[in-house]
């Protein structure tokens, strides 16, 4: 994904610091994922990082990422609290947040998005697999691989378990997710 020659050094700016935190505190998935975001945000016109400044940017964008993958969750063996990201970043709590629920609204950023979920994770989020088939609500990694199949070329599946993801089938049955 390219960066726009107009925000490159936006983007130089920020992501220094983003890399700096994720290295410290999390993991390469974190990083690559918050990258990921940040060029995002660069590329959105316009742009909204041409406003506020480059540690709020980059607090709200490893928060967004960060909560979406569950990092508050004391059971996470990265737990975080708010306090101690913002903390890292010079900002309170309530600003990193802010500005990550901003980021999140932009980007649709919730649990069952599975481009913004760690792919180390992705088996275990019941949100991803969880759809409607028929009008019944289903665990798809429970169904025929036939629906599976249908299900992951509807887009509505990030890969299909046990299977490759290069397949044709029918694609007739009524999808929703949930």
């Amino acid at each position: 994904m390219a960066v726009p020659k107009a925000m490159q050094d936006k983007y130089d700016a920020i992501a220094p610091l983003i890399s700096e935190f994720c290295v410290e505190f999390l993991t390469e998935e974190y990083l690559t994922l918050c990258l990921r975001l940040l060029e995002k945000l660069c590329r959105k016109r316009p742009s909204p990082l041409l406003g506020g400044r480059e540690n709020t940017w980059a607090a709200g964008v490893v928060y967004a990422i960060a909560a979406n993958n569950f990092i508050f969750d004391k059971a996470n063996p990265h737990h975080l609290t708010a306090d101690q990201i913002a903390d890292e970043f010079d900002l309170a709590a309530s600003t990193a947040g802010n500005k990550a629920a901003k980021i999140r609204r932009l980007f649709h950023i919730h649990y069952d998005n599975a481009q913004w979920l760690l792919p180390s994770s992705l088996h275990d989020n019941l949100a991803v697999w969880m759809l409607s088939v028929n009008g019944f609500m289903v665990d798809i990694r429970d169904m025929p691989l036939e629906v599976q199949r249908i299900a992951f070329q509807k887009g509505l599946i990030p890969y299909i378990p046990g299977d490759t993801p290069d397949v044709a089938g029918d694609s007739s049955l009524p999808f929703e997710t949930v």
